[in-house]
Protein backbone atom coordinates (compact mmCIF):
# COMPACT_ATOMS: atom_id res chain seq x y z
CA UNK A 1 0.00 0.00 0.00
CA UNK A 2 1.01 3.61 -0.55
CA UNK A 3 1.59 4.41 3.11
CA UNK A 4 4.16 1.64 3.44
CA UNK A 5 6.41 2.86 0.64
CA UNK A 6 9.77 3.91 2.06
CA UNK A 7 12.04 6.29 0.22
CA UNK A 8 15.86 6.27 -0.16
CA UNK A 9 18.32 7.32 2.49
CA UNK A 10 19.77 10.82 2.92
CA UNK A 11 21.29 12.98 5.69
CA UNK A 12 19.65 15.15 8.33
CA UNK A 13 19.49 18.87 7.60
CA UNK A 14 18.36 21.77 9.76
CA UNK A 15 15.23 23.79 9.00
CA UNK A 16 16.20 26.47 6.52
CA UNK A 17 13.51 28.93 7.55
CA UNK A 18 9.79 29.43 7.13
CA UNK A 19 8.21 27.60 4.21
CA UNK A 20 7.22 29.50 1.09
CA UNK A 21 3.46 29.90 0.50
CA UNK A 22 3.49 27.23 -2.21
CA UNK A 23 4.91 24.73 0.31
CA UNK A 24 1.74 24.75 2.39
CA UNK A 25 -0.68 21.86 2.02
CA UNK A 26 -3.53 22.63 -0.33
CA UNK A 27 -6.95 22.93 1.26
CA UNK A 28 -8.85 20.06 -0.34
CA UNK A 29 -12.59 19.44 0.11
CA UNK A 30 -12.06 15.71 -0.35
CA UNK A 31 -9.21 15.49 2.20
CA UNK A 32 -11.32 13.37 4.63
CA UNK A 33 -11.59 10.76 1.87
CA UNK A 34 -7.86 10.84 1.02
CA UNK A 35 -5.14 8.56 2.35
CA UNK A 36 -4.81 9.02 6.13
CA UNK A 37 -1.97 7.27 7.91
CA UNK A 38 -2.13 8.16 11.60
CA UNK A 39 -4.14 10.08 14.15
CA UNK A 40 -4.77 10.72 17.82
CA UNK A 41 -7.79 11.18 20.06
CA UNK A 42 -7.27 14.07 22.45
CA UNK A 43 -10.09 15.09 24.81
CA UNK A 44 -13.17 15.53 22.61
CA UNK A 45 -11.26 15.96 19.34
CA UNK A 46 -9.70 13.70 16.73
CA UNK A 47 -6.61 14.69 14.76
CA UNK A 48 -5.74 12.75 11.58
CA UNK A 49 -2.71 13.09 9.30
CA UNK A 50 -1.94 11.79 5.84
CA UNK A 51 -0.80 12.40 2.29
CA UNK A 52 0.19 15.79 0.83
CA UNK A 53 0.64 17.38 4.26
CA UNK A 54 -3.01 17.06 5.23
CA UNK A 55 -3.98 17.41 8.90
CA UNK A 56 -7.67 17.09 9.75
CA UNK A 57 -9.56 17.93 12.94
CA UNK A 58 -12.92 16.61 14.10
CA UNK A 59 -14.88 17.62 17.18
CA UNK A 60 -17.86 15.33 16.59
CA UNK A 61 -16.33 11.86 16.59
CA UNK A 62 -15.33 11.86 12.93
CA UNK A 63 -18.65 13.00 11.50
CA UNK A 64 -17.19 16.23 10.14
CA UNK A 65 -13.61 17.27 9.52
CA UNK A 66 -11.81 20.60 9.24
CA UNK A 67 -8.46 20.84 7.47
CA UNK A 68 -5.70 22.75 9.23
CA UNK A 69 -3.25 25.03 7.42
CA UNK A 70 -0.02 23.06 7.41
CA UNK A 71 3.47 24.27 6.31
CA UNK A 72 4.43 21.20 4.27
CA UNK A 73 3.20 19.06 1.40
CA UNK A 74 5.13 16.02 2.55
CA UNK A 75 3.23 12.85 3.40
CA UNK A 76 2.63 12.78 7.16
CA UNK A 77 2.97 9.43 8.91
CA UNK A 78 2.94 9.84 12.70
CA UNK A 79 1.27 12.04 15.33
CA UNK A 80 1.43 12.50 19.09
CA UNK A 81 -0.34 14.87 21.50
CA UNK A 82 1.04 15.25 25.00
CA UNK A 83 -2.07 17.11 26.15
CA UNK A 84 -5.01 18.94 24.60
CA UNK A 85 -2.80 21.73 23.24
CA UNK A 86 0.68 20.39 22.49
CA UNK A 87 1.15 18.06 19.55
CA UNK A 88 3.78 16.94 17.06
CA UNK A 89 3.55 15.33 13.62
CA UNK A 90 6.30 13.68 11.54
CA UNK A 91 6.56 12.54 7.97
CA UNK A 92 8.54 12.22 4.77
CA UNK A 93 11.47 14.57 4.06
CA UNK A 94 12.19 14.25 7.80
CA UNK A 95 9.61 16.92 8.44
CA UNK A 96 8.53 17.57 12.03
CA UNK A 97 5.64 19.90 12.81
CA UNK A 98 4.59 21.34 16.17
CA UNK A 99 1.31 22.76 17.44
CA UNK A 100 0.59 24.54 20.73
CA UNK A 101 -3.13 25.17 20.17
CA UNK A 102 -4.60 21.71 19.77
CA UNK A 103 -3.68 21.27 16.12
CA UNK A 104 -5.31 24.32 14.59
CA UNK A 105 -2.00 26.04 13.78
CA UNK A 106 1.25 24.24 12.94
CA UNK A 107 4.86 25.34 12.67
CA UNK A 108 7.63 23.46 10.92
CA UNK A 109 10.44 22.91 13.43
CA UNK A 110 12.62 20.46 11.52
CA UNK A 111 12.86 19.25 7.95
CA UNK A 112 15.36 18.12 5.35
CA UNK A 113 13.81 18.79 1.93
CA UNK A 114 16.67 17.18 0.06
CA UNK A 115 16.22 13.96 2.02
CA UNK A 116 14.00 11.08 1.07
CA UNK A 117 14.00 9.29 4.42
CA UNK A 118 10.59 9.29 6.08
CA UNK A 119 10.14 9.64 9.78
CA UNK A 120 7.41 7.19 10.76
CA UNK A 121 6.36 7.97 14.33
CA UNK A 122 6.86 10.34 17.26
CA UNK A 123 6.38 10.12 21.03
CA UNK A 124 6.92 12.47 23.99
CA UNK A 125 7.52 11.46 27.60
CA UNK A 126 6.64 14.93 28.93
CA UNK A 127 6.32 18.50 27.68
CA UNK A 128 10.01 18.74 26.74
CA UNK A 129 11.45 15.32 25.86
CA UNK A 130 10.55 13.48 22.67
CA UNK A 131 11.71 10.84 20.20
CA UNK A 132 11.07 10.55 16.46
CA UNK A 133 11.83 7.27 14.66
CA UNK A 134 11.87 6.26 11.03
CA UNK A 135 13.39 4.42 8.13
CA UNK A 136 16.90 2.95 8.28
CA UNK A 137 17.10 3.24 12.09
CA UNK A 138 16.53 7.00 12.03
CA UNK A 139 16.33 8.16 15.65
CA UNK A 140 16.00 11.83 16.57
CA UNK A 141 15.57 13.30 20.06
CA UNK A 142 14.58 16.66 21.52
CA UNK A 143 14.73 18.15 24.99
CA UNK A 144 13.18 21.55 24.25
CA UNK A 145 9.58 20.64 23.37
CA UNK A 146 10.49 19.80 19.81
CA UNK A 147 11.91 23.15 18.79
CA UNK A 148 15.24 21.51 17.87
CA UNK A 149 16.12 17.88 17.13
CA UNK A 150 19.39 15.96 17.10
CA UNK A 151 20.32 12.58 15.71
CA UNK A 152 21.24 9.79 18.10
CA UNK A 153 22.58 6.37 17.09
CA UNK A 154 20.13 3.53 17.57
CA UNK A 155 22.25 0.87 19.30
CA UNK A 156 20.13 -1.80 21.01
CA UNK A 157 21.43 -4.61 23.19
CA UNK A 158 20.32 -8.16 22.54
CA UNK A 159 18.00 -9.79 25.05
CA UNK A 160 17.88 -13.60 25.13
CA UNK A 161 15.86 -15.91 27.32
CA UNK A 162 18.13 -17.64 29.79
CA UNK A 163 19.06 -21.10 28.59
CA UNK A 164 17.89 -20.68 25.00
CA UNK A 165 21.47 -21.03 23.79
CA UNK A 166 24.86 -21.66 25.26
CA UNK A 167 25.74 -17.99 25.32
CA UNK A 168 23.15 -17.43 28.03
CA UNK A 169 25.61 -18.91 30.51
CA UNK A 170 28.46 -16.75 29.34
CA UNK A 171 30.28 -14.67 31.92
CA UNK A 172 31.91 -12.50 29.28
CA UNK A 173 32.63 -8.89 30.12
CA UNK A 174 30.39 -8.03 27.17
CA UNK A 175 27.34 -9.27 29.05
CA UNK A 176 25.28 -6.54 30.69
CA UNK A 177 22.89 -7.02 33.60
CA UNK A 178 19.23 -6.40 32.91
CA UNK A 179 18.51 -4.68 36.16
CA UNK A 180 16.04 -7.42 37.07
CA UNK A 181 17.61 -10.66 38.25
CA UNK A 182 14.30 -12.53 38.04
CA UNK A 183 13.26 -11.77 34.48
CA UNK A 184 14.94 -14.90 33.10
CA UNK A 185 16.91 -13.04 30.44
CA UNK A 186 20.45 -11.96 29.72
CA UNK A 187 21.57 -8.94 27.76
CA UNK A 188 24.52 -8.33 25.50
CA UNK A 189 25.87 -5.38 23.53
CA UNK A 190 25.27 -6.01 19.86
CA UNK A 191 25.73 -4.41 16.45
CA UNK A 192 22.69 -5.24 14.34
CA UNK A 193 24.87 -5.10 11.23
CA UNK A 194 22.16 -3.32 9.26
CA UNK A 195 19.70 -0.47 9.60
CA UNK A 196 16.04 -1.37 10.06
CA UNK A 197 12.90 0.62 9.54
CA UNK A 198 11.55 1.58 12.96
CA UNK A 199 7.84 1.50 12.13
CA UNK A 200 6.21 2.69 15.36
CA UNK A 201 7.08 3.76 18.88
CA UNK A 202 4.45 2.46 21.30
CA UNK A 203 4.25 3.41 25.00
CA UNK A 204 3.24 0.96 27.70
CA UNK A 205 2.78 1.86 31.36
CA UNK A 206 6.51 1.83 32.12
CA UNK A 207 8.07 0.73 28.82
CA UNK A 208 8.34 1.57 25.15
CA UNK A 209 8.14 -0.87 22.24
CA UNK A 210 9.29 -0.44 18.66
CA UNK A 211 7.93 -2.92 16.10
CA UNK A 212 10.30 -2.92 13.14
CA UNK A 213 11.10 -4.57 9.84
CA UNK A 214 12.70 -7.99 9.34
CA UNK A 215 11.14 -9.45 12.48
CA UNK A 216 12.83 -6.98 14.83
CA UNK A 217 11.15 -5.96 18.09
CA UNK A 218 12.76 -3.49 20.49
CA UNK A 219 11.92 -2.56 24.08
CA UNK A 220 13.08 0.26 26.32
CA UNK A 221 12.65 0.22 30.10
CA UNK A 222 14.10 3.70 30.63
CA UNK A 223 12.14 6.05 28.41
CA UNK A 224 14.19 5.45 25.30
CA UNK A 225 17.64 6.02 26.77
CA UNK A 226 18.62 2.42 25.98
CA UNK A 227 16.95 -0.30 23.91
CA UNK A 228 16.84 -4.11 23.94
CA UNK A 229 16.40 -6.26 20.84
CA UNK A 230 13.88 -8.85 21.93
CA UNK A 231 13.86 -12.48 20.77
CA UNK A 232 11.67 -12.53 17.69
CA UNK A 233 9.14 -15.22 16.74
CA UNK A 234 8.97 -14.22 13.08
CA UNK A 235 11.24 -12.95 10.29
CA UNK A 236 8.65 -10.74 8.60
CA UNK A 237 8.13 -7.09 9.47
CA UNK A 238 6.04 -5.89 12.40
CA UNK A 239 3.95 -2.76 12.01
CA UNK A 240 2.18 -2.51 15.34
CA UNK A 241 2.35 -3.34 19.03
CA UNK A 242 -0.40 -3.24 21.64
CA UNK A 243 0.51 -3.36 25.34
CA UNK A 244 -2.13 -4.92 27.58
CA UNK A 245 -2.15 -5.29 31.37
CA UNK A 246 1.03 -6.02 33.35
CA UNK A 247 3.73 -7.46 31.05
CA UNK A 248 1.38 -8.70 28.33
CA UNK A 249 1.93 -7.28 24.83
CA UNK A 250 0.81 -8.12 21.30
CA UNK A 251 2.88 -7.53 18.16
CA UNK A 252 1.56 -7.88 14.63
CA UNK A 253 2.43 -7.24 11.01
CA UNK A 254 2.81 -8.98 7.67
CA UNK A 255 0.53 -11.77 6.46
CA UNK A 256 -1.80 -11.56 9.45
CA UNK A 257 0.90 -12.64 11.88
CA UNK A 258 0.16 -11.78 15.50
CA UNK A 259 2.09 -12.90 18.57
CA UNK A 260 1.35 -12.58 22.28
CA UNK A 261 3.81 -12.33 25.17
CA UNK A 262 3.14 -12.36 28.90
CA UNK A 263 6.71 -11.47 29.92
CA UNK A 264 7.30 -8.16 28.10
CA UNK A 265 8.51 -9.79 24.90
CA UNK A 266 10.94 -12.46 26.05
CA UNK A 267 8.70 -15.35 24.96
CA UNK A 268 5.98 -15.36 22.32
CA UNK A 269 2.94 -17.43 21.37
CA UNK A 270 1.39 -17.16 17.90
CA UNK A 271 -2.32 -16.35 17.77
CA UNK A 272 -4.56 -17.31 14.86
CA UNK A 273 -6.07 -14.16 13.31
CA UNK A 274 -8.11 -15.72 10.52
CA UNK A 275 -6.47 -13.51 7.90
CA UNK A 276 -3.29 -13.17 5.86
CA UNK A 277 -3.69 -9.41 5.44
CA UNK A 278 -1.14 -7.07 7.00
CA UNK A 279 -2.13 -5.89 10.49
CA UNK A 280 -1.33 -2.26 11.27
CA UNK A 281 -2.86 -0.91 14.50
CA UNK A 282 -4.88 -1.85 17.55
CA UNK A 283 -6.84 -0.49 20.50
CA UNK A 284 -8.23 -1.74 23.82
CA UNK A 285 -11.69 -0.55 24.88
CA UNK A 286 -12.75 0.28 28.41
CA UNK A 287 -14.33 -3.17 28.78
CA UNK A 288 -11.14 -4.93 27.65
CA UNK A 289 -12.21 -5.70 24.08
CA UNK A 290 -9.24 -5.65 21.69
CA UNK A 291 -9.78 -4.39 18.14
CA UNK A 292 -6.98 -4.64 15.55
CA UNK A 293 -7.19 -3.36 11.97
CA UNK A 294 -5.21 -3.93 8.80
CA UNK A 295 -5.16 -3.95 5.05
CA UNK A 296 -7.90 -5.43 2.86
CA UNK A 297 -10.61 -4.11 5.19
CA UNK A 298 -9.56 -6.37 8.06
CA UNK A 299 -10.93 -5.84 11.56
CA UNK A 300 -10.23 -8.55 14.14
CA UNK A 301 -11.70 -8.58 17.64
CA UNK A 302 -10.69 -10.36 20.86
CA UNK A 303 -12.59 -10.61 24.13
CA UNK A 304 -10.15 -12.91 25.91
CA UNK A 305 -7.08 -10.69 26.34
CA UNK A 306 -5.71 -11.40 22.89
CA UNK A 307 -5.71 -15.21 23.10
CA UNK A 308 -8.15 -15.57 20.18
CA UNK A 309 -9.71 -13.31 17.55
CA UNK A 310 -12.83 -13.11 15.42
CA UNK A 311 -12.61 -11.58 11.92
CA UNK A 312 -15.00 -8.86 10.74
CA UNK A 313 -14.01 -8.45 7.07
CA UNK A 314 -15.19 -5.15 5.54
CA UNK A 315 -16.91 -5.65 2.21
CA UNK A 316 -15.03 -2.99 0.23
CA UNK A 317 -11.63 -4.30 1.42
CA UNK A 318 -10.18 -0.81 1.78
CA UNK A 319 -7.08 -0.89 3.97
CA UNK A 320 -6.86 0.66 7.44
CA UNK A 321 -3.75 2.14 9.05
CA UNK A 322 -5.12 3.45 12.36
CA UNK A 323 -8.07 2.98 14.72
CA UNK A 324 -9.22 5.78 17.05
CA UNK A 325 -11.84 5.79 19.83
CA UNK A 326 -14.93 7.94 19.21
CA UNK A 327 -17.41 7.65 22.04
CA UNK A 328 -18.89 4.17 21.94
CA UNK A 329 -17.69 3.68 18.37
CA UNK A 330 -14.44 3.99 16.43
CA UNK A 331 -12.97 5.95 13.56
CA UNK A 332 -10.85 3.97 11.12
CA UNK A 333 -8.20 5.85 9.12
CA UNK A 334 -6.65 4.54 5.94
CA UNK A 335 -6.91 4.10 2.23
CA UNK A 336 -10.31 5.76 1.84
CA UNK A 337 -9.82 8.43 4.50
CA UNK A 338 -11.78 8.48 7.76
CA UNK A 339 -14.64 6.06 8.38
CA UNK A 340 -16.87 5.51 11.39
CA UNK A 341 -17.07 1.93 12.60
CA UNK A 342 -19.12 0.09 15.19
CA UNK A 343 -18.52 -3.45 16.32
CA UNK A 344 -21.14 -5.94 15.14
CA UNK A 345 -23.68 -6.63 17.89
CA UNK A 346 -22.41 -10.18 18.45
CA UNK A 347 -18.92 -8.82 19.16
CA UNK A 348 -19.98 -6.14 21.63
CA UNK A 349 -19.74 -6.13 25.38
CA UNK A 350 -21.11 -3.43 27.65
CA UNK A 351 -19.03 -0.26 27.78
CA UNK A 352 -17.66 2.15 25.22
CA UNK A 353 -14.46 2.53 23.27
CA UNK A 354 -11.41 3.29 25.38
CA UNK A 355 -8.64 5.77 24.78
Amino acid sequence: MAWLALLPLAVVAQDEGAPAPDEYAEIAPLAPKSLLLDGVAVDDRLVAVGERGQILLSSDGGGNWEQARVPTRATLTGAWFQDADHGWVVGHDEVILRSTDGGRVWERVHYAPENLWPLLDVWFSDDLHGIAVGAYSRYLVTDDAGLTWRERPFEPRRASVAGEDAAAESTSDDAAPSGDEDDGAWYEEEDLGFDVHLNRIVPASDRLYIPAEAGQIFRSDDGGETWLRLPSPYEGSFYGALPLEADTVLVFGLRGNLFRSEDAGLNWTQVDTGTEAMLTDGIVTDDGTIVIVGLAGVVIVSRDDGRSFTLDQQADRKGFSRILPAGGEFVLLGESGARRYQLPREMQLSGGAGS
